[in-house]
């Protein structure tokens, strides 16, 4: 009996103290701290997040769904926009139209002790309530706003007044400035400007206030009607569209800094090597630097062509890093000009190449005299793409350098250490010993001006034809530009020497064709000596008074 009662007072005592120990330890243990965060919009509060400390941060979560529910608050129109739920397994969706507002989670859930789905319905009707209440107004809130309206209208006029009146006084001062800048011969500004301005700092004065009351006007006066609650879509729209050029514009030349200075390096050291090549180019025409087997007249022909292909060397390195080069249209209209010059250059291509060819074969230099396409002339520029030739007429005629490479050319002053040699060919008959056509011949080159002495000029029988031999006559001259000179002086000398050794220059052709005078020599000429054509033309008009009229009674005397 007394072993029973022991045994359970022992069960009791025992009992007692561990639920006094679990109870102790229920009340010492720390209870995990529920952190919220607010959701506001238009400056309400549409509903709490809450979350345990060692979850996504509460805070970071509230702000974000805040700020998305703040953009969708611009674009919101009841009566096309759409709220509702989309459900899956672990969350629930609130959805404007195609785009998620915010996510409710299981764990939302948990700690607000209410199903998901209730949760997010209580959250959607709290936005979609806040949503519609933004478009409905209170009397108070209509006066505030146009009382904000007034005062950023005020504003905007102010600050109109005071920019004009700013540059008012700007432009009494600019006014006061010389007049000379825009005399200047080379001052193309001027031919932009209005006639009737008076100074050009003044002109571009006012070219910078329109330009900044423009831009008030458009940046400042959408904001004027923000207020009003059927403008607010309108003026997001707005500046949405301002926004995203402007966006394009900054952020693409925030990433084009990279590219510049690229470009700008390659442009520095192309402009420099361009430089280099263009002070060697000068010494080596100067003869101050002397290349082997490279003539001086080469070396600006070489230094453009080597400019041209560094240019183009930069411009391939450039062309990747340009803004939109890589896009359709500009790739489009590179072809376009690209065809345009492939089809409509054809002959400026074959000239420039021609011009290139004949540089470096040197036919001919700046001076020398020429014979190109039956133009003999001396050359007075040399270029790409054509050749300028002075006759001896003084006339300045104009050859496309294909033109010179597809035909044959004859310089008469390529050796300008030497002489060259005129000739001219004339037939006489059989009956003059070739001895005396010679002689007399090489006496009327030595009688001539500008022709050499040494080497003596010579004669050539170049043929023996059925009536006549044909004497050619080659004489010296170092003189090559005075040919038309030379060749009139040799011409007179030789009917000069041939008409005082009494000599016809004629054929046995131009002597059958004879109209009956004995000569045509004209130092053998005698009075007596007339044709009979020259006899009957005296006789019709009486100048021959020597005429025997003979007796009546012949028939032959009337």
């Amino acid at each position: 009996m007394h072993f029973k009662f022991i045994s359970a007072l022992f069960i009791t005592f025992f009992l007692g103290l561990s639920s006094f120990s679990q109870d102790s330890l229920n009340v010492n243990l720390p209870k995990p701290n529920i952190i919220s965060a607010s959701v506001v919009l238009k400056s309400d509060t549409l509903f709490y997040i809450k979350s345990s400390p060692d979850s996504y941060p509460v805070k970071i979560r509230a702000q974000e769904i805040s700020s998305k529910l703040e953009d969708i608050s611009k674009w919101y129109i009841k009566s096309k926009d759409s709220i509702y739920l989309k459900s899956d397994d672990n969350y629930v969706i609130v959805m404007y139209n195609d785009i998620t507002a915010f996510i409710v989670t299981k764990n939302d859930a948990k700690h607000h002790n209410t199903p998901i789905l209730n949760l997010a319905s209580t959250q959607m009707n709290s936005l979609t309530t806040t949503l519609n209440k933004s478009t409905q107004l209170s009397i108070k809130e209509w006066l505030k706003r146009i009382g904000y309206f007034a005062l950023s209208f005020i504003v905007l006029i102010s600050f109109i007044k005071l920019v004009n009146w700013l540059f008012r006084r700007l432009d009494k001062r600019l006014a006061k400035i010389e007049k000379s800048f825009l005399r200047k011969n080379r001052n193309i500004i001027k031919y932009f400007i209005p006639s009737k301005t008076a100074n050009i700092f003044v002109f571009l004065s006012k070219i910078i206030r329109i330009i900044i009351i423009g831009i008030t006007l458009i940046a400042f006066a959408p904001f004027m009607f923000s207020f009003f609650p059927w403008a607010e879509h309108m003026v997001h729209l707005f500046y949405g569209y301002i926004e995203t050029p402007v966006k394009y514009v900054l952020f693409g030349f925030i990433n084009f800094i990279p590219s510049l200075f690229f470009i700008i390096i390659i442009a520095i050291i192309a402009r420099y090597i361009v430089r280099v090549a263009s002070h060697i180019a000068t010494d080596v025409e100067l003869g101050k630097f002397n290349l082997p087997n490279f003539h001086k007249d080469w070396a600006k022909p070489t230094q453009k062509i080597f400019s041209i292909l560094v240019y183009a060397i930069s411009l391939v390195m450039i062309f990747p890093y340009l803004p939109g080069s890589g896009s359709t249209a500009f790739q489009g209209v590179s072809i376009f000009i690209g065809a345009i010059i492939s089809f409509g250059s054809t002959s400026a291509i074959a000239n420039i190449i021609a011009g290139i060819v004949i540089t470096y074969m040197r036919p001919f230099q700046l001076g020398d005299r020429v014979k190109i396409d039956n133009v003999v002339g001396d050359v007075i520029s040399k270029t790409i793409l054509v050749t300028h030739i002075r006759t001896a007429k003084n006339e300045d005629v104009t050859i496309p350098n294909a033109n010179i490479l597809i035909g044959k050319i004859i310089n008469y002053s390529n050796n300008r250490e030497k002489t060259i040699i005129l000739h001219t060919t004339i037939t006489l008959g059989y009956d003059l010993p070739w001895q005396t056509a010679n002689e007399l011949l090489i006496k009327a080159a030595n009688q001539t001006i500008h022709i050499e002495k040494e080497p003596e000029p010579f004669v050539l029988q170049t043929s023996l034809d059925d009536y006549y031999v044909s004497y050619q006559l080659n004489a010296h001259t170092k003189e090559a530009k005075k040919m038309p000179l030379i060749y009139s002086e040799l011409h007179k000398h030789i009917l000069e020497v041939f008409n005082e050794a009494g000599v016809e220059i004629l054929s046995p052709h131009y002597m059958a064709a004879r109209d009956g005078s004995l000569t045509t020599v004209p130092s053998q000429l005698k009075p007596t000596d007339k044709s009979p054509i020259q006899k009957i033309a005296d006789h019709l008009t009486g100048r021959n008074q020597k005429i025997t009229i003979s007796k009546p009674d012949s028939p032959k005397e009337e």
